[in-house]
């Protein structure tokens, strides 16, 4: 979808049509959800921070993220796909992939989805058409919006060849900045560095993987259904935190609002995790495997705050976050009881 949360807003707020637009939250620490193109004019787009977005274009409009609308919107948008095609996979709420295989015509099968989401929707969306999730991901971000761009491995390696190794998914930053040490700032240098070399600097499994990334190769399939592995729920403070005192309540908050979550859609997992992001940007993430999975509160706050007490944080805390992962399939309602008071206790033996 193109600069889908924008498109949504707008739709309510036609007024603004135009004009830069930019969804985010409105804390001091806020990050930018989604830019309209009139606001990506001056460098503002998703994750840059708000504040740097105020001060970089002050005549924006500014508006508050409402992701039960942009909900509701995707499943709309969904729904075209799946009139249209039998396979779909869905990739947060703005993103899917399909499957054209056997269609005699997939180009104008894609340009009649395109044209439906736009007239049962109203908003645009952009396709990329290619033999692999990768080379169509890369092209639908091509030429947005409203893009159509069809391309095989080939031409894209060929077309893409200049272009920084960031612009393909799985290569960050801090990746990014590792290949701009030795040298390799385009896809065309990474695909052409040779598996040993790459392996030699990036360990034996990433490494070639980086080179099959920069040459676009890539053998997943679509897969029409997609349950996530784990789920997390993390908050970032206004300003930072220090002491155990301060944390432990809202990580059980935390703990809570992830719990539910979790039973309400009858699921559990066996490693619990935090994630605390101090004053100096590091990262620190902490977790355990029970014996057993859980998707009770009780346990998992538990663990959480063992975790916590354990690292100790030595530094205000910035970001606290925790995750349950290992989810199995949904169980039956009965199942989800919460366990004795004696099994709540051996469950956090296991480490």
């Amino acid at each position: 979808m193109d600069a889908f949360y924008v498109s949504v807003e707008l739709r309510r707020r036609p007024e603004l049509r135009g004009k830069p637009v930019v969804v985010c939250g409105d804390s001091p620490r806020a990050v930018v959800t989604t830019a309209s193109y009139e606001a990506r004019r001056f460098g503002i787009g998703s994750a840059i921070p708000a504040a740097w977005a105020r001060r970089r274009c002050p005549e924006a409009v500014f508006i508050a993220p409402d992701f039960d609308l942009y909900r509701a919107r995707s499943r709309e948008v969904m729904g075209v796909l799946r009139d249209h095609f039998e396979v779909v996979e869905t990739v947060g709420l703005d993103e899917a992939y399909v499957d054209l295989a056997g269609l005699d015509r997939p180009r104008a099968a894609c340009r009649r989805a395109q044209a439906a989401i736009r007239d049962r929707t109203g908003l645009g969306c952009s396709v990329g058409i290619g033999p692999s999730k990768l080379v169509a991901k890369v092209a639908s971000d091509a030429e947005k919006p409203d893009g159509f761009v069809v391309l095989d491995r080939a031409q894209a390696c060929a077309r893409f060849a200049m272009a920084s190794p960031g612009l393909v998914p799985g290569i960050g930053p801090r990746t990014l900045a590792r290949l701009g040490e030795r040298g390799i700032e385009t896809l065309g240098a990474l695909g052409a560095t040779p598996d040993e070399e790459l392996a030699r600097w990036f360990g034996a499994r990433v490494g070639p993987a980086l080179g099959r990334l920069a040459r676009f190769e890539d053998a997943r399939t679509v897969e029409p259904v997609r349950r996530a592995k784990s789920e997390s729920r993390e908050t970032t403070f206004r300003s930072d935190l220090s002491g155990l005192a301060a944390l432990e309540p809202i990580l059980e908050r935390l703990c809570g609002e992830l719990c539910a979550a979790l039973a309400g859609r009858r699921r559990r997992g066996r490693t619990i995790g935090i994630k605390v992001r101090l004053d100096d940007f590091s990262t620190h993430t902490r977790a355990r495997t029970l014996a057993a999975p859980t998707a009770d509160a009780v346990v998992v706050g538990s663990v959480a705050r063992e975790l916590l007490r354990d690292f100790a944080p030595p530094r205000p805390v910035r970001l606290l976050g925790v995750r349950v992962a290992g989810l199995e399939e949904p169980v039956e309602e009965a199942a989800e009881a919460p366990p004795p008071a004696k099994e709540r206790e051996q469950l956090g033996l296991e480490l």
